[in-house]
């Protein structure tokens, strides 16, 4: 063996026992650099988890949203639950709308309870399942979110009358914000959650209509930067 091929072996034999004795971050830092060492994936807003990596990464890594491409992210999310079969038969309690405040994507009840049960804060197999999977994909992009909470008109009184619509729609909002935010969504990407009671109903003619019942992500706009004078 030639001196400098012997140098090499050792060096490799060194690198490999400083990376078993070193701390979790520094190992995937490592092997992030060995995956996309041109950093391609942060240059594109991408998640940092490289191309298939993650069920996360997925068509809205690549953007940036604005007013001039939202329609397309409610496009690729469309298009990603129809190919999770338990999401699918779900579509029509899915329902998005591009909005003057960005991507508004709303999971609606139904009589029997959708994504809740009925009268209940924590989310059942369907809600976690559905929030999961747009976590996973709006993880990958720079915009903020915001999570409201929404009730219909139908009296809810617990605890002595301590806990209504009020304290139920906060709350289902703020365990949708935690999944999410466990299963995806940076820390800092959730800017508000808000729990409205029945003071926004989708259907004010129906007050009690189970549609009421819903929770909204907002994928809000990022504004351009204003131009230096």
């Amino acid at each position: 063996m030639a001196y400098a091929d012997f140098v090499t072996a050792m060096m490799s034999l060194f690198i490999v026992l400083w990376l078993m004795n070193s701390s979790k971050p520094i190992k995937e830092a490592v092997a992030g650099y060995f995956k996309d060492p041109a950093g391609t994936t942060k240059l594109t807003g991408g998640n940092g988890k490289g191309p298939g990596e993650s069920p996360g990464a997925g068509p809205a890594d690549a953007l940036t949203l604005s007013k001039d491409n939202m329609a397309k992210l409610k496009d690729d999310l469309q298009s990603a639950i129809h190919k999770i079969e338990d999401l699918n038969k779900l579509k029509n309690q899915i329902e998005m709308t591009v909005t003057s405040e960005g991507l508004r994507i709303e999971l609606l009840e139904s009589a029997k309870g959708t994504f809740f049960d009925s009268g209940s804060p924590e989310l059942n197999d369907s809600g976690k399942e559905t929030l999961i999977a747009l976590a996973k994909q709006l993880g990958g992009v720079p915009n903020k979110i915001s999570i409201e909470g929404h009730t219909d008109s139908r009296p809810l009184q617990r605890h002595g009358g301590e806990y209504g619509n009020w304290e139920l729609s906060v709350d289902r909002a703020n365990n949708a914000r935690r999944l999410m935010q466990e299963n995806g969504l940076r820390p800092d990407q959730v800017t508000q959650v808000r729990g409205y009671a029945d003071q926004k109903l989708r259907t004010p003619s129906a007050p009690d209509d189970p549609s009421n019942r819903r929770i909204s992500v907002i994928v809000q706009y990022i504004e351009d930067a204003p131009e230096k004078k």
